[in-house]
């Protein structure tokens, strides 16, 4: 283990002991899905046995929106998997509301029946994010792996659309559907004008499953395909020229500093994985910075647990010397969770991510402005 947990209590832990409330959290209420998606980085199979008897139960999510609420959370995202996988999903989504939530949900869309379209009609979600992955047969279905999950996405797409329901579409640049890349945009920002987004980056799953997480490195795009594609979004390459400063910048370099968390997870919003573990954000799982909601509570979570794993830091040369310091990080995927993920430690350093941030750099300022990498 190249990291360790240091709690000062003059400094970091006497901030974040009288910290706010948190605004919103996400719950996954399954890790299972109907697709078997090349990309994913958390989807069981739909059967899987032991995956769903480590489910949540409505009256434990109940329980933890209900502490959640008490603390100052006004919103919610119901997050899987697939949640609609679940027959007791209209349950959940009830409870929440109930409990004045604002409550959005990610979904496929390939699940939503008329059930479902009643219930959003008749309390209306914050909105409904679909993922779409390609805009012919062919192509969704060379990503989900799943036959007939075309016509079903289509299918409670239309639903959610022609009744009302506020949905937001993005997309998921990968190997399998770059040359149908363009024409998925020109889809979604038809049918949601402003409400379309997409990520070229992926990284590896929870499970840290060695087969599935060599099917997602074959997805992965060149730094030379996702710059290019960023360029060729006006956009999100306006935005990222607007926000330049924000992207790069020397105050960044934090060279005095071995913290390993500089960024907004536990701050505002946390996760709550499907089996009940408490994450500071979705990607968060490394051992030391879970919490078992089963058998704590969420103040105990919030204002105890949380700000013990914000005070990490790394004594290793090669991480503070290289990402701890990095004028870019901001063009980055780098955080302590994405290198847990990438590389089993979270101090540990990712190439694919910091190619992809100094190509992205390269197309905003030469290299000679940003000086060498580190």
């Amino acid at each position: 283990m190249t990291y360790s947990i240091e709690i000062q209590q003059s400094s970091l832990w006497d901030k974040l002991k009288d910290k706010r409330a948190p605004l919103s959290f996400n719950i996954e209420v399954t890790a299972r899905c109907n697709n078997a998606c090349r990309h994913c980085y958390i989807n069981l199979p739909e059967d899987d046995s032991a995956a769903k008897e480590l489910e949540l139960r409505v009256a434990e999510i109940g329980d933890i929106a209900e502490q959640a609420v008490k603390l100052g959370a006004m919103g919610c995202l119901i997050t899987g998997g697939e949640p609609l996988i679940r027959p007791d999903f209209p349950e959940i989504y009830l409870m929440l509301k109930r409990k004045g939530l604002l409550v959005s949900l990610f979904t496929n869309a390939t699940m939503v029946n008329q059930g479902h379209v009643e219930l959003f009609k008749k309390y209306p979600p914050w909105d409904v994010e679909v993922t779409v992955y390609g805009i012919t047969r062919e192509t969704y279905e060379r990503v989900t792996r799943k036959l007939g999950s075309f016509d079903m996405f289509m299918n409670g797409l239309n639903m959610l659309m022609n009744n009302g329901v506020r949905v937001r579409l993005k997309s998921m640049a990968i190997r399998s559907n770059l040359a149908e890349h363009g024409a998925i945009a020109e889809f979604c920002r038809k049918l949601t004008k402003d409400n379309y987004r997409f990520d070229p980056q992926i990284h590896m799953r929870y499970d840290g499953d060695p087969m599935r997480n060599s099917e997602i490195n074959a997805e992965r795009l060149t730094p030379q395909e996702v710059v290019a594609l960023e360029r060729a979004d006006e956009k999100r390459m306006k935005s990222i020229q607007q926000n330049c400063s924000t992207l790069i910048n020397n105050k960044f370099t934090h060279k005095e500093c071995d913290h390993l968390f500089h960024c907004g997870a536990g701050n505002w919003i946390f996760n709550v994985g499907y089996d009940g573990k408490f994450r500071l954000c979705s990607s968060l799982c490394q051992a030391n910075t879970v919490y078992d909601l089963r058998k704590g509570k969420l103040t105990d979570a919030w204002f105890n647990f949380s700000p013990s794993v914000l005070d990490m830091r790394s004594h290793r040369k090669e991480y503070l010397e290289t990402c701890r310091r990095c004028p870019i990080v901001n063009l980055c995927l780098w955080c302590p969770a994405h290198a847990h993920l990438e590389t089993g430690a979270l101090d540990g350093t990712t190439p694919y991510f910091c190619q992809v941030a100094h190509a992205r750099a390269d197309s905003l300022i030469s290299r000679k402005q940003l000086g060498d990498p580190p």
